[in-house]
């Protein structure tokens, strides 16, 4: 007798079903963010069809992937999305056979998905924002009403494809590649650059739009020296604005007051230096 093997189908995803969850993680990630699970449903609905293809002839694990998938969940949307790639290459091992766990999966989100946040958070807000700010502010500054287009299209041009390229690659190593990548010192050595670049465009930015001068002038005998020009400049060129940058990043952080109270401040340093010929 002839032994009947049974045929085992393996399940597998093709790149554009991985790409439609990419775009509804993209635009429905935060559509219903809550206190109790934040972006738990948004994820839901972004996975929603991996989950039917992957789980469509098991309807016990189908719903059970789905309550795993409910529980509570936040990281930055775009570097973040790295996680997602990789829970989805989990979930494909799987269906497929893998002994892998819904402690297995929730961990790797929960251990992630700060780790992930912080990587976001500096990289968009610290970085590519005020880099991308210093375009728009120029072109907007001389009139030109493209600045905020050009920003615009910057920046949601830029960081879809750094969320893209972010997803696929989470995808495609998987469990195993990602942790070798956090393994080492790459993820911090982007993060330190991404800082120090940050720092310098917010430094350049300070001393193209942050204008104090002094008028004030000093008689020695015969001779006389302007405060700016002929003492300030000499010591230092740009301290005057450097110094109002400097004051407020003090009162904002260290003194942890509120912006309308620091722009009070500095409108009232303004009045006073301004009636004493000082600024």
């Amino acid at each position: 007798m002839e032994e009947v093997q049974e045929k085992v189908v393996t399940k597998k995803l093709e790149k554009r079903e991985v790409a439609r969850s990419f775009w509804r993680w993209t635009f429905f990630s935060h559509a219903n963010y809550n206190y109790e699970r934040l972006e738990a449903t948004g994820l839901v609905h972004a996975l929603s069809p991996i989950i039917k293809k992957l789980y469509q002839d098991d309807p016990a694990e189908f719903k059970q992937s789905l309550k795993r998938h409910m529980s509570f969940f936040n990281t930055e949307p775009h570097f973040g999305g790295v996680i997602v790639g990789m829970v989805i290459a989990m979930e494909e091992d799987r269906a497929n056979g893998a002994p892998i766990t819904d402690e297995a999966i929730n961990g790797i989100k929960t251990g992630l998905m700060g780790p992930f946040a912080g990587i976001g958070d500096t990289l968009w807000q610290g970085t590519l924002t005020p880099i991308l700010l210093a375009f728009g502010i120029s072109l907007g500054a001389e009139g030109n009403l493209m600045g905020p287009v050009v920003y615009g299209l910057l920046m949601f041009g830029i960081m879809w494809s750094i969320a893209y390229f972010a997803w696929m690659k989470g995808y495609e190593l998987g469990k195993a590649g990602i942790e070798k990548v956090l393994g080492g010192n790459f993820l911090q050595q982007i993060i330190t650059g991404a800082s120090a670049m940050g720092a310098i465009v917010l430094g350049a930015l300070s001393a193209s739009f942050v204008s104090v001068s002094s008028p004030f002038i000093i008689k020695v005998g015969q001779v006389e020296l302007g405060l700016q020009a002929d003492i300030l400049d000499k010591l230092f060129k740009g301290i005057l604005p450097l110094g109002i940058t400097l004051l407020t990043l003090f009162l904002l952080k260290n003194r942890q007051m509120k912006s309308t109270k620091v722009m009070l401040i500095l409108v009232g340093i303004g009045i006073l230096f301004g009636v004493l010929n000082l600024l």
